[in-house]
Formats: C-alpha cells, structure tokens, sequence
C-alpha cells in the first residue's frame, strides 16, 4: 500500500501562481510513476501531468504545457506540481496518483494509488 497527501491547495487570482505537493508513505516511492490529475464539478477526472520514477522524463496535458512544472524527490519521497498563470479553467480539486512500475501512463485507471484531494480555486 501507498499512502498520498496532497497540499497546498488555496484561492488564488486569476494569473497567479500556486505550489502543490504530494507526499507519499508506505511503499519505495522510487518504484512508482507518479502522476495529477484533477476533476472539475460536473466534469471527468482529467490528466494533469505524469512523471516516471526517475523524474527524468515528464509529460504534460497541451492546456498546462508551459505553465504547469511536475517534479519529484526521491529522497524526501514527494512529489510538486509548480502552476503558474492559472486561469479559471484551471479550477478543481487536484489528485496525485501513483502506479508501481516504468510507464508513464495518462489514464485515471492507470494509476493504483489515490491521495484525498486538494482543492484550487482560481478567481476571475
């Protein structure tokens, strides 16, 4: 079993920034591809950002690209997502995920581990 919680989550403006971390407990966090992924209201959880066990390749969504940064530190086992110029859009309660093995997967079912949620609200 992994243990994931997220943090960091928080009302910001339209054009600000925000810093989510996940720490995980348990299980070897080097073994596990690590990924967020979020869900609006009314919406389908969607991919965020994956990274594989080594941080040395990542893999974003296109509306994120550029804005969005995922990295890990296998040392403190945790796991940061830098968002900057968030827009409304960006608007949901953000999950980490992580799944044992090399791939980098983009899919919900992917993924084995779950944290609770953290929620990031932009505000116009």
């Amino acid at each position: 079993q992994v243990q994931l919680a997220e943090s960091g989550g928080g009302l910001v403006q339209a054009g600000g920034s925000l810093r989510l971390s996940c720490v995980a407990s348990g299980r070897t966090f080097r073994n596990y591809g690590m990924a967020w992924f979020r869900q609006a209201p009314g919406k389908k959880r969607e991919f965020v950002a994956a990274i594989n066990i080594s941080g040395t390749y990542t893999v974003y969504q296109d509306s994120v690209k550029g804005r969005f940064t995922i990295s890990r530190d296998n040392a403190k086992d945790t796991m940061d997502l830098q968002m900057n110029s968030l827009n409304a859009e960006d608007t949901a309660v953000y999950y980490c995920a992580a799944r044992e093995g090399f791939e980098v997967v983009k899919y919900p079912s992917g993924y084995e581990y779950w944290g609770q949620g953290t929620q990031v609200t932009v505000s116009a």
